[in-house]
């Protein structure tokens, strides 16, 4: 009997469930393997294809099969979906996993290194942190708003309730004011350990040439230029910045049928941090748009008089993506001029 050329395998915490397969598709084995024998057995069986779903541990599982010598495939979940036979379980999926690497348009994510997955917990416990921050302002805000102290939502005007906790002359009973100082505290060190991983992230955006690069265009910080090197995939794989763009989900969702197109809201359809930080950098750039009148913003002025500002920053966040992607889009177009050119018409980011 010959060996399977594809394993498919339903990752678990405890239990993962192969399926093998030969080159026509016909079954070779189905099992299910505790994680202390899943590597024996890989490392026993000789080298072929083994995709797995782009989930959770998907990527350090890759990393050991390739040093075994297999050639690994992921697969994002939504893609294996469709290929799910009937009732729903370890098996069906496994064995659906297989049926989608089979397919030759298939896409597949590129297996993250180490250091990638090291820079994402960075960006990710700084993610964690400044919303557990926000939690505790709005829980202050909330308690105090119940005694008489209104202040406005977000951190600029935090200083104004952290002012009448400590203030000894006000009209706060003392419960209120120690429970309030335990807010505050709790608060510092969020800033402190904040303010310790901005620094760790400029240091990381300072050493790759991408971000680097990225952080040239305006409305892109080190957060923004870590997020595209650390989430994105090789850029080289986009044929063009429109290409990227649409990865990320920032171009109108089709519904066309029948040789008439149809366009809706933007899609969403890619990564999310990415996108958001793109379009938060495009509403600040939009601000400065709206204060300084300046030569170069010419199309970022007459877009405001046509369309909502969401919708300019959503347009503006598209040409970021586009600009961001082209690898010497810096050196052949200046730094600032290529947002501020308008080549919304079609034409690329970069000449």
């Amino acid at each position: 009997m010959s060996e399977a050329t594809l394993i498919g395998i339903d990752l678990a915490k405890r239990v993962f469930q192969l399926h093998g397969a030969r080159d026509d598709g016909s079954v070779v084995f189905r099992k299910k393997l505790s994680r202390p024998h899943l590597i024996a057995f890989v490392s026993q069986h000789p080298k072929c294809i083994i995709a797995m779903e782009a989930c959770a541990t998907a990527h350090g599982w890759g990393r050991e099969f390739e040093k075994l010598g297999h050639e690994v495939r992921l697969i994002p979940p939504i893609y294996v979906k469709p290929f799910v036979k009937r009732q729903k379980n370890d098996a069906a999926d496994a064995e659906a996993i297989v049926e989608a690497a089979t397919r030759p348009t298939m896409r597949f994510v590129a297996l993250k290194s180490e250091a990638q997955q090291a820079r994402a917990m960075l960006f990710r416990t700084r993610q964690m942190f400044v919303g557990q921050r926000t939690q505790l302002i709005n829980a202050l805000r909330g308690h105090l708003a119940e005694h008489g102290l209104i202040a406005a939502r977000g951190p600029a005007h935090f200083k104004r309730l952290a002012d009448a906790v400590e203030d000894d002359d006000t009209v706060l009973l003392q419960d209120i004011r120690e429970l309030g100082r335990m807010y505050l505290e709790q608060i510092e060190v969020l800033n402190a350990r904040i303010a310790d991983i901005d620094g760790k992230v400029k240091s990381a955006s300072k050493e790759d040439g991408l971000a680097r690069r990225a952080q040239t265009m305006p409305g892109v910080g080190p957060v923004t230029a870590l997020a595209i090197e650390t989430f994105a995939p090789d850029l080289a794989t986009f044929r063009r910045g429109r290409d990227f763009a649409a990865w990320l989900g920032l171009v109108p969702r089709q519904h066309s049928t029948g040789g008439k197109q149809r366009l809706g809201k933007t899609s969403k359809m890619g990564q999310r941090d990415i996108r958001t930080l793109l379009v938060s950098g495009a509403m600040a750039v939009l601000q400065a748009v709206e204060r300084f009148d300046t030569s170069s913003n010419g199309w970022l002025k007459r877009l405001l008089t046509r369309k909502p500002r969401m919708v300019a920053a959503i347009a503006l966040a598209n040409k970021m993506a586009r600009g961001s992607s082209a690898p010497t889009w810096a050196h052949q177009d200046g730094q600032h001029g290529a947002l501020s050119r308008g080549r919304a018409r079609g034409r690329p980011c970069h000449r």
